[in-house]
């Protein structure tokens, strides 16, 4: 899959991506931090650790999506900062959290790419077993989340070796 986002722009306006960062932050003050945040979301294993959260955008055929991706020892998953709007089939319009929810187990490899124009601008691209391909960009520790990343693939392949 060729990334065809160039440029990851914060928002349409810089008013609009100060409300959706506060609204980011006092949520996660509310519910009492990242972790209840990442249980309150997903659901999550006894045992199960979360790792690393990281403010970040996932690309999709509509455009980036600003976000909070998830790594936990046995998951990576990404919600959406805010709600988007569906159409049901009998055409009853809801918001709901755009959620993206990956076992670690499945995840066939991760790489690491960067805009060949800008080098500064770094992409996550996780390859999935059945070779779904999903992107991540824009992160404010970009190499953190990578090692992260890495780190949970490859230890989830080393216990899947020894059961």
């Amino acid at each position: 899959m060729k990334l065809t986002v160039t440029d990851v722009r914060l928002g349409p306006k810089i008013t609009d991506t100060v409300k959706g960062k506060l609204s980011l932050g006092a949520r996660i003050i509310q519910v009492g931090g990242v972790e209840k945040v990442f249980m309150q979301l997903f659901s999550v294993k006894e045992g199960e650790k979360l790792l690393k959260a990281s403010q970040c955008y996932l690309s999709t055929t509509s455009g980036p999506i600003a976000g909070l991706l998830f790594i936990s020892t046995e998951k990576v998953a990404f919600c959406s900062e805010r709600s988007i709007k569906i159409t049901s089939p009998n055409g009853e319009v809801k918001r709901i959290h755009y959620k993206v929810l990956i076992p670690v187990v499945k995840i066939k490899c991760v790489n690491e790419s960067q805009n060949v124009e800008k080098p500064s601008q770094k992409y996550i691209e996780i390859v999935t077993e059945d070779n779904f391909d999903f992107w991540f960009m824009g992160f404010l520790t970009y190499q953190k989340a990578f090692r992260c990343l890495q780190q949970a693939v490859s230890q989830a392949q080393r216990t899947e070796l020894l059961n």
